[in-house]
């Protein structure tokens, strides 16, 4: 027999917000029905009512599961080129301390209603808790290497790795353009870039990003020299990052730009002009903890970008929450609160290639239902609590 859940707001996503609707699901959490307050009332008696607004699973478009144990450990404010060397510096640690806290990390986000993540993953140490997840997983193998003579000998290594995730879907893509050489792009290309592939890439998270590929300066020079890396035969473009690289990836392949802290407004109209299939995830808490700076988030809007939204790593961000990170983008830019439901939804299903079973509430669907409690009006306000129903 069905359930009939309702709240102040039902929130399909896919269509218009319904006051006071009701969704029908069977035992397995798939919509039947979604209905306004007229079409549901032969169902008196029948319906579980809450007070707040009934919206999809969560989609966390980027996550870092395996860098869980680093929750505090990692100063705030560092900027980026800190930030890394603070990462290499600390991740070392047991398997048992890793993998106890994805375990925990895992938890926290289908406390979260969180449905489905793209995880970035450097090694095969998050296969079985991922296996053993009540929510969806699509790994992200980094492949990085900035010297030109290694990029065969990096992609076979990537490989191997993807391919052990089986039977967990998994895509191997570029770490970040200052970490891939362009004969290491050309490699992923060939190997991610159907019609069927996703592929990610962290992007223009510092303006020393910027600096290094238009004139070869700022903080990144110094952690080539920490990793003792010889780059002298980088020759810096004159361009933007994103205006270097971006042609380099899979024109077929649906691609995920992540953080664009420092993305401009060229930077969108040059992206627009040159690729298809193109999403933006913003990860403001992260932004906020590394560089102290968010996106220009007005720039992106004018440009009808399509946004995802994403938590990065505990050691990045104080918590795993989508609703907090919607928070962060209402009260700084007062982002419309319908727009963030998409971007926290059925964007992400959408590039993630999973929206035949999440971001919305449509029949046949099984999306996770989430109760987000403590509304001002119609905004997500301090006090806002989420509760996952199913």
């Amino acid at each position: 027999m069905d359930s009939y859940l309702s709240a102040d707001w039902v929130y399909p996503v896919s269509s218009a917000p319904i006051k006071d609707g009701v969704i029908s699901l069977d035992h397995n959490g798939m919509i039947t029905g979604v209905f306004s307050a007229e079409e549901a009332k032969n169902l008196q008696g029948r319906v579980q009512k809450y007070k707040g607004i009934l919206v999809p699973g969560f989609i966390n478009t980027h996550c870092h599961l395996e860098l869980s144990h680093l929750k505090g450990k990692i100063a705030e404010h560092t900027g980026l080129p800190g930030f890394v060397q603070q990462v290499i510096s600390q991740r070392a640690a047991s398997e048992e301390e890793i993998c106890g806290a994805m375990v925990k990390a895992d938890a926290e986000m289908y406390n979260n209603g969180i449905v489905a993540i793209g995880d970035i993953s450097n090694q095969l140490i998050s296969r079985d808790i991922k296996l053993n997840s009540k929510i969806y997983y699509h790994t992200f193998v980094e492949a990085m290497g900035f010297n030109p003579a290694r990029a065969k000998e990096i992609i076979i290594n990537a490989q191997k790795v993807r391919d052990s995730f089986s039977p967990l879907k998994a895509t191997v893509v570029p770490h970040a353009p200052y970490s891939v050489s362009e004969e290491l792009f050309t490699e992923i290309a060939n190997l991610s870039g159907t019609e069927e592939g996703i592929v990610s890439i962290h992007n223009q998270e510092t303006p020393d990003e910027n600096a290094f590929f238009v004139a070869k300066e700022g903080h990144f020079l110094k952690l080539y020299e920490f990793l003792g890396l010889d780059i002298t035969f980088f020759k810096a473009s004159g361009k933007s990052s994103l205006q270097t690289y971006l042609s380099r990836l899979s024109a077929k392949a649906r691609k995920l730009l992540v953080h664009n802290t420092f993305t401009s407004k060229e930077d969108l109209i040059y992206a627009n002009s040159v690729q298809q299939e193109l999403y933006w995830c913003l990860c403001p808490n992260a932004n906020l903890y590394i560089e102290g700076k968010l996106p220009e988030i007005g720039l992106f809007l004018q440009s009808e970008a399509v946004i995802t939204l994403g938590t990065d790593s505990l050691a990045s961000n104080h918590q795993l929450s989508i609703l907090d990170e919607m928070k962060v983008l209402q009260e700084k830019e007062n982002v419309p609160l319908e727009k963030l439901l998409r971007w926290a939804t059925l964007n992400g299903a959408r590039f993630l290639g999973v929206d035949h079973q999440f971001g919305s509430f449509e029949n046949g669907k099984q999306p996770g239902i989430n109760l987000i409690e403590h509304m001002d009006g119609d905004q997500i306000s301090a006090a806002s609590r989420l509760r996952r129903l199913v």
